[in-house]
């Protein structure tokens, strides 16, 4: 008798078997040698699956399947959705020129990175990869045509030109490994294959760095903005929420408008301490009452941006951090700590696109492997005012919130107890919003719990990095539906967010080349914190406390709920991001149906 979980490793097998590299990601490595077809003809293999398990997914019954069963079947419905969407209306692949860079680098990467098998076999899978460089890259001429009323952007391939150097460079990485084990008779007999594979790789490379730019560059046109409905049907596909493009909008404002007032009242408390040679500021002397909070806050930043690490110490100040925050952890018991590897590291050069820092864990499969905490490095052609602008913004406090965020608690962390769960389509097709909505959250849950409490500064830079969340979304979707201009994307960082302008700017080509993800840190964090108001609920209400309930308090600004009768927040942590990495939607009904 055939079970769904027959049917699930069956729709795995299937899913892996056509997408080569996300097979990589999780850790199957069956098939490492080879890439997706990029063809129109793999485009129809796809849309054939996605339509042929739709149907079969769509016809169980829900009330025959477990809760988890359940939750299984609808992560892997969104996901169909979600790739038949990118295959007959999206169509990435034939308007923005970066994300076949992408595509290169996330199939090299990993195989040079991370240690689950042999070096001689990792190298065999990665020659193989580097061989098939020139059939992907045919296939990408064949496709970056444009598609009805979307030209090719100008704005992704001019990227793309400049990223392309660092697929070059992941070749070269795979060689010089292969001649650095000399004592390895496996390595030293595939040498003469990875060289060759490398050569005949920067020579398709290089020719398709000539195309771009003189055949795609000359008919691209504009920057990649969706417009308001193909971003709010993407929308939908990435958040896979009931929340809406207008409705998060208006809530992001909102939010960042509460969160900006509780910096301008932080900011007032700190100004005789680190302003200490200039006057308040004042409405009269200001001009208004806006100006005069604008000014307070602004010098309070800027006098606090002045400590900040040089740049060939920002990885050493996130390692140093780490060890601090792991230790807070452990000492008030917020939640259980992990023992997989976690490497602090420069963002190889492949990714370094939007600048800034992200966490690259694992897949679910490659058990014990590294997760890269990487931080992207000053370009060398910045000036020195670009660079200081740039260190300003990575400022001794914002690196301690940097540290929550990307490694404990936040993205390694939850990455190691996703990993843990034994639902592969949960930990396999993990969700962004439930991800980014998780390091936001639990950076606020830290401080809540007194994280640097002996440092009032530190609560205002985190509200900075909070706003920015809530800023994010704001530009996401004013940018691709509504046609914000850079004036008006820069201005609204600069003086609402109190960013710095290097920060501002960056986040400006962030948001042009990507679209929908910066909405996903706001929207995961508003679930999470309903989730947990949810949860202080029951667990007041089973704790007998007779206001039950009422005894949980709206947020003041966000969070910051105190003591809830019942409610302890390892039990609570630990078993939100037990589930895996799933849909926000589904994680509510896991924990609450």
């Amino acid at each position: 008798m055939t079970t769904f979980a027959d049917r699930v490793a069956a729709w795995l097998d299937e899913f892996l078997a056509l997408d080569p590299v996300s097979a990589t990601a999780i850790g199957d490595h069956r098939s490492d040698d080879r890439w997706p077809d990029m063809t129109e003809a793999g485009r129809a293999a796809r849309l054939a699956f996605a339509d042929r398990w739709l149907d079969e997914l769509g016809a169980i019954d829900p009330s025959a399947l477990s809760r988890d069963d359940l939750a299984d079947r609808d992560v892997l419905v969104g996901e169909l959705a979600a790739m038949r969407f990118r295959d007959t209306d999206l169509l990435e692949d034939r308007w923005d020129p970066l994300s076949w860079v992408y595509l290169l680098g996330g199939g090299l990467f990993p195989l040079l990175a991370r240690g689950f098998a042999p070096l001689a076999v990792r190298l065999n899978a990665a020659a193989g990869r580097l061989e098939g460089i020139a059939d992907v890259l045919a296939a990408a001429r064949s496709q970056l045509v444009g598609t009805a009323g979307r030209p090719v952007s100008r704005l992704h391939t001019e990227t793309a030109i400049r990223q392309l150097a660092g697929i070059g460079e992941l070749g070269d990485e795979a060689l010089a490994a292969a001649e650095g084990a000399p004592d390895d008779p496996a390595v030293v007999a595939i040498v003469p294959r990875i060289r060759t594979a490398v050569t005949a790789a920067r020579e398709a490379l290089a020719a398709f760095e000539t195309y771009l730019g003189e055949v795609v560059l000359p008919r691209a046109e504009g920057e990649g903005q969706l417009g308001p409905s193909l971003f709010e049907a993407k929308l939908r596909h990435t958040l896979r929420s009931d929340l809406g493009a207008t409705e998060i909008l208006a809530r992001a404002e909102r939010e960042a408008a509460t969160v900006r007032a509780e910096m301008i009242r932080i900011a007032r408390t700190l100004w005789p301490a680190w302003v200490p040679d200039r006057p308040l500021p004042t409405a009269d002397k200001a001009g208004s009452a806006a100006a005069a909070e604008q000014a307070i806050v602004h010098g309070v930043l800027d006098a606090i941006a002045i400590e900040h690490p040089r740049t060939d110490e920002l990885l050493d100040a996130c390692r140093s951090e780490l060890t601090r925050i792991e230790a807070f952890c452990r000492d008030r018991e917020i939640i259980g700590l992990a023992d997989e590897p976690l490497q602090i590291m420069w963002t190889p050069v492949f990714l370094r696109a939007f600048g800034g820092a992200m966490l690259d864990s694992p897949g679910p499969l490659d058990t014990g492997e590294k997760a890269f905490f990487c931080i992207t490095p000053i370009p060398d052609d910045w000036t020195a005012e670009q660079a200081e602008s740039r260190l300003r913004e990575d400022n001794d406090r914002h690196i301690r919130v940097l540290t929550i965020h990307e490694a404990v608690p936040g993205h390694y962390l939850q990455g190691v107890y996703a990993n843990r769960c034994r639902s592969l389509p949960r930990t396999a097709l993990w969700s962004g919003v439930f991800a980014e909505g998780w390091a936001v959250y639990i950076t606020q849950v830290m401080m809540d719990l007194g994280y640097g409490a002996e440092d009032p500064a530190l609560m205002l830079v985190h509200w900075k990095f909070y706003l920015r969340a809530a800023i994010n979304a704001v530009i996401d979707g004013r940018i691709h539906g509504a046609g914000m201009t850079e004036d008006e994307a820069v201005r609204l960082m600069m003086d609402d967010g109190f960013q710095e302008e290097s920060e501002a700017r960056n986040k400006w080509l962030r948001a042009r080349l990507s679209s929908t993800q910066l909405s996903t840190y706001f929207v995961g964090s508003v679930e999470f914190w309903e989730i947990e108001r949810e949860a202080r609920r029951r667990a007041a209400v089973a704790s007998g406390d007779p206001r039950g309930a009422a005894s949980v308090p709206e947020p003041r600004v966000v969070g910051g709920f105190g003591p809830t009768p019942g409610f302890r927040y390892r039990e609570h942590l630990e078993t939100v991001i037990s589930h895996g990495t799933p849909p926000l939607p589904i994680l509510r009904r896991l924990l609450f149906d």
